[in-house]
């Protein structure tokens, strides 16, 4: 959530922080604001409530100019979205203006000592709290002021900082939120996330937790807390511009959906032998012995990476036989965990700064466990946490809710599952080649499941003006189907449940009346009759029931009213094939009602608070 965007150099800073900021806009927001150093180093705050667009305008009726600034687009914490709460925050005297994404535990009792002192607030948020303590501490040293307060404050945040004293510099540093500086030629750039900066510069300093950095027009200077200088080393991204554009499609979430062929192929990459027989994480390097000394897996993650480690967890227990216990990364911590040493703890998330999952690794390692982690970001916060890290190569995924991310992470828990099969010798070499072959056949079976968007249209349009749906799925299609409940609620608001089909009895089935539109996953041979039973109990009941199967399964036809076919896979392959209808469905069913499908409501794309 949020995102912080900041310039020095030689243009008009204003230009670069609105346009990094629309970059940014993928975060989820609900306010945005300027701060720009001006005429006679004053400090000069333009902030207004609600889309980007609405300070664009404040801006073009009243030019912010000046060479030095920083930007924020705000996802409420403290207190309502409201002009007034929305960043950046400054001291009385405008001295200090202050950026900030992340949470000040502790800034209840410092505002309480600063109120004492005769400060005055403006705003309900933690922020501002930095901003006057920043003006309490000033010995007339910027940078040593900065270290004094970053001692006074707890909790996790990345900070830009200017001073109307020194306005040939911004100060930012980080805990626990991403932060990246673009360094450019007479100029450099300060953002939360990449795409700020790409149009920019390539070249990248991506700060470690601690890090302080003074950033000046021509220099780039890293120290760690105690002063002590840090030689970074570059980061090149090799993203291309593009893939931060819709390239043609009307949202970006329709565009990621696409991209998921590419972004499959791109994530088991090199991890498939020549002659697809074995698993290979060369990164990884483990030997026999490694897998032995796990006697249990812990996967903690939230949201679309939870139910990516429920199907992970299916996996590893099938193809490995390793007992699998997946957690909701907000519970783990408070669950007085039995996680050890023989422990190996795998945290699943897209953007790497997930905050709860984050704070869930850092209890698992403290607790003794290993810790493997499964991210799209290289350099992020939780891969450099991690003991070792499993990249999914998606690319920049824009539209908060998760498509390419989701089948990547279940591409990279799949191939995980084969190699700890193949090393603990639990594995039928039969078997495993036959789902290395099916991985590497996915980017042309995804390709084919295309060829369903007129249906999934059809059925939007449809059923999309109902209130309630239900997804049901058994084994691994349950798993499924709760990621496809998430994604038709989170962006088109539409209530909908994921159940377990053998639940319905257990009261589920006092639900469904007429038309209520069923999804039913029957993808799994082991619980095909099963399912259908299932079926059959809610078609009893009159509800509208659109069936997912494999072609070639013409029995699913005869029990449901409408069927999408994925292509004949393996039964571990089709948990990554059946998701796409449902992606489509739910991006279809949000069109059908209007909604704001790459920005809905109250959500952000990084949740970098607990």
């Amino acid at each position: 959530m949020c995102g912080i965007v900041g310039y020095i150099g030689f243009n008009q800073a204003a230009d670069f922080l609105l346009d990094g900021m629309a970059k940014l806009e993928y975060r989820g927001y609900d306010s945005a604001g300027i701060a720009v150093i001006g005429a006679n180093n004053v400090i000069k705050i333009q902030k207004k409530v609600g889309r980007l667009a609405n300070l664009e305008a404040i801006v073009k009726q009243d030019p912010n100019e000046g060479v030095v600034g920083i930007g924020h687009t705000r996802w409420a914490t403290h207190g309502r979205p409201s002009d007034m709460n929305s960043h950046p925050h400054a001291d009385e005297n405008m001295k200090f203006a202050v950026v900030h994404n992340g949470i000040i535990e502790n800034y209840m009792p410092l505002k309480e000592e600063l109120l004492q002192k005769g400060y005055h607030f403006k705003s309900e948020t933690d922020t501002e709290v930095i901003a006057h303590l920043l003006a309490d501490m000033y010995d007339g040293n910027f940078e040593g002021t900065v270290r004094r307060m970053l001692d006074r404050v707890d909790g996790a945040y990345a900070l830009e900082i200017i001073c109307a004293d020194e306005p040939d510099k911004i100060i930012c540093t980080k805990k626990e939120n991403p932060l990246v500086i673009g360094l450019g030629k007479g100029e450099n750039f300060v953002a939360s996330d990449i795409p700020a900066i790409i149009n920019y510069t390539r070249d990248t300093y991506i700060l470690s937790d601690g890090e302080i950095a003074i950033v000046t027009k021509d220099s780039v200077s890293v120290s760690d807390r105690a002063g002590n200088p840090i030689n970074k080393k570059v980061f090149h991204v090799i993203w291309n511009a593009e893939a931060a554009e819709k390239g043609g499609y009307e949202h970006f979430m329709l565009k990621e959906i696409h991209d998921q062929p590419k972004a499959v192929r791109d994530t088991f990459g090199t991890h498939i032998s020549e002659d697809m027989s074995q698993a290979l994480f060369s990164e990884l390097n483990w030997e026999a012995s490694d897998v032995d000394s796990i006697k249990n897996i812990l996967i903690v993650a939230c949201g679309t990476a939870y139910h990516a480690g429920l199907v992970t967890k299916k996996y590893i227990e099938s193809l490995a036989r390793i007992p699998v216990n997946v957690e909701i990364a907000s519970e783990y911590r408070y669950s007085n965990p039995l996680t050890d040493s023989s422990t190996l703890c795998i945290v699943i998330s897209q953007s790497g700064e997930t905050s709860d999952t984050l704070a869930a690794l850092k209890e698992a390692k403290r607790l003794g466990a290993r810790s493997l982690a499964i991210t799209n970001v290289v350099g992020s916060s939780i891969s450099r946490e991690a003991d070792q890290t499993v990249y999914t190569w998606a690319g920049p995924e824009i539209s908060v809710a998760s498509t390419k991310a989701y089948t990547t992470q279940l591409v990279a828990g799949l191939l995980f599952a084969v190699y700890l099969g193949q090393l603990n010798g639990k594995l039928d070499a039969a078997l495993a080649k036959d789902i290395l072959i099916g991985i590497h056949e996915l980017p042309e079976l995804i390709h084919t499941i295309f060829e369903v968007d007129e249906d999934m249209k059809a059925f939007a349009k449809h059923y999309g003006f109902k209130t309630d749906a239900f997804f049901l799925g058994r084994s691994i299609d349950y798993a499924v189907a709760m990621e496809g409940a998430l994604k038709l609620k989170e962006i088109s608001y539409i209530h909908a449940e994921a159940y377990a089909g053998g639940e319905l009895k257990h009261g589920t089935l006092a639900l469904i009346e007429e038309g209520v539109p069923v999804i039913a996953l029957a993808t799994q041979e082991d619980v095909f009759d099963k399912m259908i039973s299932n079926i059959r109990e809610v078609k009893a009941r009159e509800a509208v029931v659109i069936g997912i199967g494999m072609k070639g399964d013409e029995e699913i036809a005869k029990h449901v009213d409408h069927t999408i076919y994925i292509p004949r896979a393996n039964k571990f392959i089709a948990p990554i094939l059946a998701v796409v209808p449902l992606q489509l469905l739910a991006y279809y069913a949000a069109i059908t009602r209007g909604a704001d499908v790459d920005k809905p409501r109250n959500l952000a794309k990084s949740v970098t608070v607990e």
